[in-house]
């Protein structure tokens, strides 16, 4: 009898051990879009906001620099998954804007969000009129 009890115990060990690899893989294994939303979707609830200025705009990035507590940041954000939020030209968006960082870690850091934006209008200027 004491076999088949070491038995049962192993095999509810061997059971409580699939049940937590099959609540973790999840969690470690999500795709790079997912890990860059939520990091987005964290900066944004946690962030804390400050200035920036908008230096470069590439395809599907954005290159910014900021300083927190005396200390200077350059930073870039993909924005592939946000291009429904920016306008028809990013590259006017060069300038100032305002961003949020994450309080413990400021070099990490966004511009925009699908939830909020730190982006400034755009000023369209027009030629005078003659």
């Amino acid at each position: 009898m004491q076999i088949w009890a070491q038995l049962g115990l192993l095999l509810l060990v061997a059971a409580a051990l699939t049940a937590v690899l099959v609540w973790l893989l999840p969690r470690v294994r999500r795709d790079p879009v997912e890990k860059e939303r939520r990091r987005r979707l964290n900066v944004n609830l946690i962030g804390r906001l400050g200035d920036a200025v908008i230096t470069e705009v590439e395809d599907n990035s954005v290159f910014y620099s900021y300083s927190v507590r005396g200390v200077a940041y350059t930073a870039a954000q993909d924005i592939s998954r946000l291009r429904d939020f920016l306008p028809e030209q990013p590259e006017r968006l060069i300038g100032p804007v305002t961003l949020k960082y994450a309080p413990a870690n400021p070099a990490n850091s966004i511009i925009i969000c699908e939830d909020w934006s730190g982006l400034r209008p755009v000023v369209r200027i027009s030629a005078p009129r003659s």
